[in-house]
C-alpha cells in the first residue's frame, strides 16, 4: 500500500507543478485512499505470463512486494528523478496507514463504499489549485496523447 500511496503523491505533484503525470496511469478512489489503478493491477492480479513489471518487481507476499531486478532510470527525466527523490524523502518515513489517512484528505478522494470510483485527471488538477476551466483542457489534452500513444503501440 506504501508505494500505491507514494506513486500517486508523486504523480498528483508532477499535476500540480507541471500539469502533466509522471505515469499516465488511470486513478481511482478505494476504501484506503486513491490509488493508480493500473499499478494497483500490476500488484494484486496474479499474471502467469512474464511482463516487464513481474521481471523487476516480485509477486505479493503478505501485502508486500520487492525489487528483484533493477529496471535502471532511463523513463524518467532528470526533474522527474528529483521529484521522486523529494517526495520520498517527504513521505517515505510514514507508515502505509499514514500514507492512507492524507491521501483521505485530499479533495478529490470519495469514499467508494467498498468499491472504486474513477477520479478524472481534471478533478486532481482542480483539487491541486487550477481553476476548472484549464483543468478541463489538460485533462482533454492529457487525454488526447494517451490515445495517440495507444495508437502507436
Amino acid at each position: 500500500m506504501s508505494l500505491l500511496k507514494l506513486m500517486y503523491i508523486t504523480d498528483r505533484e508532477a499535476l500540480r507543478r507541471w500539469h502533466v503525470p509522471l505515469t499516465n496511469d488511470r486513478y481511482v478512489s478505494m476504501k484506503l485512499g486513491p490509488v493508480l489503478s493500473g499499478v494497483y493491477d500490476l500488484i494484486v492480479v496474479p499474471s502467469e505470463t512474464e511482463t516487464y513489471w513481474r521481471r523487476h518487481i516480485s509477486s505479493p507476499c503478505d501485502y508486500r512486494i520487492s525489487l528483484m531486478k533493477d529496471p535502471g532510470d532511463d523513463q524518467l527525466s532528470p526533474a522527474e528523478e528529483s521529484l521522486v527523490d523529494e517526495m520520498f524523502t517527504q513521505y517515505g518515513n510514514r507508515s502505509q496507514w499514514q500514507l492512507s489517512d492524507l491521501t483521505h484528505d485530499f479533495e478529490e478522494w470519495k469514499d467508494p463504499d467498498g468499491s472504486s470510483i474513477p477520479i478524472d485527471v481534471s478533478e486532481i488538477l482542480t483539487a491541486v489549485g487550477v481553476d476548472d476551466r484549464a483543468a478541463d483542457v489538460i485533462a482533454r489534452e492529457l487525454q488526447g496523447f494517451a490515445k495517440m500513444r495507444a495508437l502507436s503501440r
